[in-house]
């Protein structure tokens, strides 16, 4: 797929086998990710089960724009400021969940998800025929140091367990910054693609 001009029936196709729970690699502005339907509890146990993750594992769920961010997190005033500074970007914010996130996607003590909002051309055109976000994880193999950075490399690895693969070339190998807004202040929890200068 092209990663400046997505072809907008390629990405009407993907998004129709999202909703009929396919899981699919995709790319991100921070590599790639494994993403299905919000409300798809196959897929997730697919991508626990490829990822072999537990359940305290934060599922994120990558938005469109802050607008749809919103619906599934509640944001105080001084965290909206930090979060909006950062956005769209490799970065992932754990919040509150509001009542709109499915309670198989909160963490089971904390009542937090992860969410985020992509600066990738690809990943937008699928989220903006979509209309909701996409349940996903980092693509980052157990026992792994580095994602899988290549379309075909994931398809040939990964077909199996895989529906669909959308490759729009090479889009680095670095996962996104995670900061932990849960407890009021920045707690960065994981050191990524994203700078974290304004939450040290």
């Amino acid at each position: 797929m092209h990663p400046d001009n997505p072809q907008p029936r390629t990405i009407l196709q993907v998004a129709e086998s999202i909703r009929q729970d396919a899981l699919v690699a995709y790319p991100t502005d921070s590599c790639y990710a494994l993403g299905c339907r919000l409300g798809s509890r196959d897929g997730m146990e697919r991508i626990r089960s490829i990822r072999q993750l537990d359940d305290r594992h934060h599922f994120t769920l990558v938005c469109q724009d802050f607008a749809q961010l919103g619906q599934f997190v509640r944001v105080d005033k001084d965290v909206f400021r930090a979060v909006k500074a950062s956005t769209p970007g490799s970065y992932t914010f754990i919040l509150p969940a509001t009542k709109e996130v499915p309670r198989m996607l909160q963490h089971p003590k904390k009542k937090t998800v992860g969410v985020r909002i992509p600066d990738h051309v690809v990943t937008q055109a699928l989220l903006a025929e979509l209309g909701e976000p996409l349940l996903s994880s980092t693509l980052l193999l157990p026992g792994e140091d580095e994602p899988m950075t290549q379309g075909w490399e994931i398809k040939d690895r990964l077909d199996h367990v895989l529906d669909a693969v959308v490759d729009s070339g090479d889009c680095g190998t670095e996962p996104t910054t995670v900061i932990d807004f849960s407890g009021g202040e920045a707690e960065i929890v994981r050191r990524g693609a994203g700078d974290t200068t304004r939450f040290e």
